[in-house]
């Protein structure tokens, strides 16, 4: 299907893992990143004040002890389980990691050049990802980009994940997004994401959406191209979508 839209676009809203960066990034350096450093902070910061909130998000039944939060923590992380108290304690991980240097987001090439020009002509920016707020903020503020700067946070202009938004497979999700912005028709707004369960609940929202086909992304579904708008890089998209390569 050809990568097109049918009216002008205000707001972009963009999937993470997939999308402008490898899903590699997530399964094979962050969370391998979180369970190589859990124990060391479990150790460290157990009774700190500072680490009492993350702990204190987990059921009383793995409270009790270190090893029986490390354990549930590796056991969800083994299960790819997407809980709120376990992103908000990987972020917190996370956070550590890229203060110290040890983690920095690899971006698709074509992303930040294109990030920068849709700001540049007054198009809104946002994040939708099944990863927490405090995660997404801290990937787009650790990336490789060389230009227009590394931390991509200043040009991005709302957040969202699955506690403030609602889980990404679901229509009145983009809805609730949508309304951030209730001066802005939905169907001005365009969300690109690797998943077409998500394509397809935007565009059942009434926002327009396309999927974004990256390397080392599984393969598509049977028909997908047939059904969605397919792009391999937002190169071919515009920069103020007065047109739309294909």
């Amino acid at each position: 299907m050809t990568a097109s839209t049918s009216s002008s676009i205000k707001v972009i809203v963009l999937d993470i893992e997939g999308t402008v960066c490898p899903i590699s990034f997530v399964k094979d350096v962050l969370f391998p990143y979180a369970l190589k450093v859990l124990p060391n902070v479990l150790e460290a910061q157990w009774d700190d004040p500072n680490f009492a909130k993350y702990k204190d998000d987990f059921p009383p039944e793995y409270r009790t002890s270190k090893d029986k939060l490390l354990a549930h923590v590796q056991d969800l992380m083994n299960r790819d389980v997407k809980i709120a108290y376990l992103k908000n304690l990987q972020g917190y991980l996370w956070k550590e990691g890229y203060a110290a240097g040890d983690l920095k987001a690899p971006l698709f090439p074509d992303v930040p050049p294109k990030l920068a020009a849709w700001h540049q002509s007054g198009l809104k920016i946002m994040i939708y990802s099944s990863g927490s707020v405090p995660a997404q903020k801290l990937l787009f503020k650790h990336t490789d980009a060389a230009e227009p700067s590394s931390d991509l946070t200043p040009i991005i202009s709302g957040w969202f994940d699955t506690v403030n938004a609602g889980l990404k497979s679901e229509p009145k999700s983009y809805q609730v997004i949508a309304q951030s912005h209730a001066e802005v028709p939905i169907g001005q707004w365009l969300f690109l994401s690797d998943n077409t369960r998500e394509v397809e609940a935007a565009i059942s929202a009434g926002m327009q959406s396309m999927v974004v086909q990256r390397p080392g992304n599984p393969e598509l579904p049977a028909g997908a191209r047939d059904t969605f708008p397919v792009i391999n890089s937002f190169s071919v998209l515009g920069d103020n979508f007065d047109s739309v390569g294909d």
